[in-house]
């Protein structure tokens, strides 16, 4: 979580001194909750139950949810700028 915020909060400070040079170049930060990826299979090789478990608890992300995501942001019109945007599966606590 403080990974995430500290990436947001250096989005902040590059947003600043992007919009005072005044170069209409836009930052922005996702955060994605919980996406299902081969991370956890890795990190427990040891123990593939344990791997599937992590997952099997609630409906994650999927990978074009994160992709769509950055699509929407990129097609945004040149006049807005998405500053920050929080993806989480439903079922996720925070």
């Amino acid at each position: 979580m403080a990974t995430k915020y500290a990436v947001s909060a250096l989005t902040e400070g590059l947003r600043q001194e992007i919009r005072e040079a005044k170069t209409h170049i836009r930052a922005t930060s996702i955060s994605p909750g919980i996406v299902e990826t081969e991370f956890i299979y890795r990190l427990y090789s040891d123990n593939p139950e344990k791997a599937k478990a992590s997952y099997s608890r609630l409906k994650t992300l999927e990978a074009i949810d994160v992709a769509n995501a950055v699509v929407y942001v990129l097609s945004a019109p040149p006049h807005v700028e998405v500053g920050e945007l929080l993806l989480r599966p439903v079922e996720q606590q925070i």
